[in-house]
């Protein structure tokens, strides 16, 4: 059973509760560090909150309310009518050429098992957990239940052109080139039967 531990002091901007999206990201640090950017940025008046943050042990957090939204994404339409969920992971990593780690953009180290694949400029990915899958697979079942988005998604993150009138569950990376989240680490494949109740 689905828990959600909630967590304040977040910023949001505005109330809208017509939802049509629900939008996958990820931290691209470990998770302390971004809830406390998240808490701190700005003397506390950060505004580019997501809704819902998910860790690698497959745990829950509520940052804001899904009836309102935060500046996260690019546009404010955008924002109104989506709900923003973020997983915890490093996201492109580097090699260390002095050991067997790898470093990620700010210089996080990770030294577990990586997803190799050529994507977007980058080679080395840290995956995402089982657990997330299913957490995330749970929650997204849920808010589409009570904002009635359709339990769908595109299955890739690839950018999409005319992904903002698209009604279900899409990426950060559907939107623009410039993103890398969620990347090609993520199990679209199977989230996706999972999602719209297909065999595996």
């Amino acid at each position: 059973m689905l828990k959600i531990q909630q967590l304040t002091g977040f910023n949001s901007v505005g109330k809208n509760k017509r939802k049509k999206q629900i939008v996958l990201t990820h931290t691209s640090r470990n998770v302390s560090d971004y809830i406390s950017s998240l808490k701190n940025r700005y003397n506390g008046k950060y505004d580019k909150t997501p809704h819902f943050i998910i860790q690698k042990d497959g745990r829950v957090f509520q940052m804001i309310d899904p009836s309102f939204y935060s500046n996260i994404l690019d546009s404010e339409q955008q924002n109104k009518t989506s709900i923003v969920i973020c997983l915890e992971n490093l996201g492109w990593l580097k090699k260390n050429p002095l050991n067997s780690s790898y470093v990620n953009w700010i210089g996080d180290i990770y030294k577990e098992g990586i997803y190799e694949r050529k994507w977007r400029g980058h080679f080395f990915w840290e995956p995402y957990t089982d657990a997330q899958m299913e957490s995330l697979l749970e929650l997204s079942l849920y808010l589409c239940e009570m904002f009635s988005v359709p339990p769908t998604c595109i299955g890739h993150n690839v950018k999409l052109d005319g992904i903002e009138k698209f009604e279900g569950i899409v990426t950060r990376s559907n939107f623009t080139t410039e993103s890398t989240d969620l990347s090609p680490a993520f199990n679209f494949d199977y989230f996706k039967k999972i999602l719209e109740n297909e065999p595996v």
